[in-house]
């Protein structure tokens, strides 16, 4: 496996892993009607290709397949880091996050945040994110829950 920059041909085979995975590894902790308001049948490739393009976004690569991607904003919030049902616990999230937090360090970012849902919290948790409030938000009528959690970063002396 290794991890290279978005390219924007990879948006078909994002979109899918992003359902794909919502549909299934997601579904231990939402209800049917929750993933499918949060990864509906039809998705605007479109949307999702200015936003993948407008943020730092990296994917995973195995054996020629994307296995997982992740962004990363320009205010350092994590926009999505997903991972491949079929390959869940084989290091696919923590590359992403160590390329994303690298790259952010590289920017003179000294925090990061993200929204993480309830399956990622414990993910982020371990990877030193500390939740900093639980909250509601709603998605195509659905309301979820999720965390919003933190990192400070360590970074070297800034330069003037």
């Amino acid at each position: 496996m290794f991890i290279r920059p978005f390219d924007r041909l990879d948006t078909g085979q994002i979109v899918r892993l992003f359902r794909e995975t919502v549909r299934s590894v997601n579904r231990r902790d939402y209800t049917e009607n929750q993933v499918a308001a949060w990864a509906p049948d039809m998705i605007d490739h479109e949307v999702w290709l200015d936003r993948l393009l407008a943020n730092q976004t990296v994917v995973a690569v195995d054996d020629g397949v994307i296995v997982g991607f992740a962004e990363l904003e320009a205010a350092g919030r994590i926009h999505t880091l997903y991972v491949h049902k079929a390959h869940q616990r084989r290091g696919v999230a923590s590359a992403l996050l160590q390329e994303l937090e690298s790259r952010a360090k590289y920017r003179n970012l000294d925090h990061l945040h993200t929204e993480a849902s309830i399956t990622a919290r414990s993910f982020f948790q371990c990877r030193g994110y500390a939740v900093v409030r639980q909250q509601t938000v709603q998605l195509r009528g659905q309301s979820f829950i999720n965390y919003w959690m933190e990192k400070r970063l360590a970074t070297g002396p800034k330069s003037t």
